[in-house]
């Protein structure tokens, strides 16, 4: 399948799982489409970039390791995404990627992520928790930083004050999450 074929393909996708579901098993059965998927979710512009997002989602969901061979591609392009609909997927992926690398069990995602690629996650949760991104990418991006902010010092500490700073301004989806997070933040201190 060619850019242009997928492209097409994408138009199809819509909100329904179903969709999205068949869409992401189609990849995972033809991983030489990642790529071209990744090529398309990054041109942020176009309105066709959030259906690639809920596709890799979708994907990242069935099966997390299915990113290790673009973990680079994707953590270095994630702060392009600007469009809400494709925000929101792009900082699902990121607390997927999060929660596979700090699991117990040993995974693909432990041994092929480096340093940088989490760096570069962990700015990105940051800016979608100070700008004005919805509750969700919030919500998805503050575990995230709670999950890799162990093996950095400062992460916490601005994590905290950014959740307390914004606790009162915010939904009552985010102070839920913000009132949970900053509790295992207070445990993990003590």
């Amino acid at each position: 399948m060619t850019t242009a074929q997928l492209y097409s393909e994408l138009n199809y996708v819509d909100h329904s799982r179903e969709k999205r579901l068949h869409y992401a098993r189609l990849m995972q059965s033809n991983p030489e489409l990642i790529p071209i998927l990744l090529d398309i979710l990054f041109k942020v512009d176009d309105k066709i970039s959030p259906r690639a997002a809920w596709v890799f989602e979708f994907m990242c969901s069935e099966n997390i390791e299915t990113i290790t061979p673009h973990l680079e591609v994707f953590t270095a392009n994630i702060h392009k995404v600007h469009i809400d609909s494709a925000v929101r997927p792009v900082a699902k992926v990121c607390e997927l990627i999060a929660i596979a690398y700090t699991s117990k069990e040993d995974n693909k995602i432990k041994k092929t992520l480096n340093e940088t690629q989490i760096e570069r996650i962990i700015e990105t949760c940051f800016d979608y928790m100070i700008n004005d991104e919805k509750v969700a990418p919030k919500a998805y991006s503050m575990s995230t930083l709670f999950l890799l902010g162990k093996d950095y010092d400062w992460v916490y500490p601005e994590l905290t004050r950014i959740l307390e700073t914004d606790f009162s301004k915010q939904s009552a989806a985010f102070k839920a999450r913000a009132s949970h997070i900053l509790k295992k933040v207070k445990k993990i201190k003590s």
